[in-house]
């Protein structure tokens, strides 16, 4: 492909290391904190290559349908789409998870739940509270080929979400996904809980980056109020689902450990661990079901 522009000069060949660098001015004159990792993600899925291609293949002219691609999702990325939707994946433990506007983004830190969750494990038979893209459940019937599980969310699109990513990645036939809000209507004999809830207070929706605030689901993202609403719900109804010793592993907000602890040990837990983050903060608190 011959080109000529104000960018790469005047009729010179065009390569895919030519496309990186123009995105990643773009991307950084548009603000983005990590302009050479996004560009990056946008050229591997606009040419189909898997990440141990991209070097190799960063000399070698771009197809016309690629360049259109590529040019199109960095020019989304600048308006604050998130990479993850304009691409519909996001990596998550290993494995890449079809997403959208419909659910939650996996998240890096999420990660520790399934790190402490195989740490204790593994465990037959698991319930995932509020399961989005199902990231959570997938995982780890993924890592334990003998459990098997239930995913629960209160949105639909989110459901057929979470099922599609259970057929893309093997786990199907161990996986169920059904509407409930919270713990209404549930049967028992859970060995694992898990959950991600909505906990971001209401006041502190307004510091949330655009990426988050406009093309996330709300409802994923707070419940309003002081953003304990799903804490309380789950620590009301969770231990009938449970057996006796079972373990409940959340994710929370980095000030709710103390208040989050309170409300399970009223319900008749017994809070083993409460793990941090990379930054430090705590994120994931693990407790155990004293009985039903």
């Amino acid at each position: 492909m011959i080109v000529g522009n104000a960018r790469t000069g005047p009729l010179m060949e065009m390569t895919r290391d030519n496309l990186l660098r123009e995105a990643i001015r773009d991307l950084a004159d548009a603000g983005l904190d990590d302009p050479a990792r996004e560009a990056r993600v946008a050229l591997r899925w606009a040419g189909r290559l898997q990440p141990e291609e991209l070097i190799s293949a960063l000399d070698q002219p771009p197809g016309a349908e690629e360049v259109t691609r590529f040019r199109q999702a960095v020019a989304r990325r600048m308006t604050r789409e998130p990479m993850s939707h304009i691409t519909g994946i996001r990596s998550f433990w290993g494995r890449e998870f079809g997403v959208g506007p419909e659910v939650l983004d996996p998240r890096p830190e999420t990660e520790i739940l399934i790190a402490e969750a195989l740490r204790q494990g593994p465990f037959d038979r698991i319930l995932d509270l509020g399961t989005g893209s199902g990231c959570l459940l997938i995982t780890l019937l993924a890592e334990w080929s003998g459990a098997a599980g239930l995913g629960t969310d209160i949105s639909r699109p989110a459901l057929a979400r979470a099922t599609s990513n259970a057929e893309r990645l093997g786990v199907s036939s161990r996986a169920e996904f059904t509407a409930a809000n919270w713990t209404e209507g549930l049967e028992g004999g859970f060995d694992l809980v898990v959950s991600n809830p909505p906990y971001i207070a209401e006041a502190e929706m307004g510091e949330l980056a655009r990426e988050v605030l406009e093309h996330e689901p709300r409802i994923a993202l707070t419940p309003g109020g002081d953003g304990l609403d799903a804490y309380r719900r789950i620590a009301a109804g969770v231990a009938r689902l449970m057996t006796p010793g079972a373990w409940l592993m959340m994710e929370i907000g980095p000030t709710q450990a103390g208040t989050v602890s309170e409300l399970l040990e009223l319900a008749g837990f017994q809070v083993a661990s409460i793990i941090r983050d990379l930054d430090g903060r705590q994120r994931v608190i693990c407790a155990r079901c004293q009985g039903n």
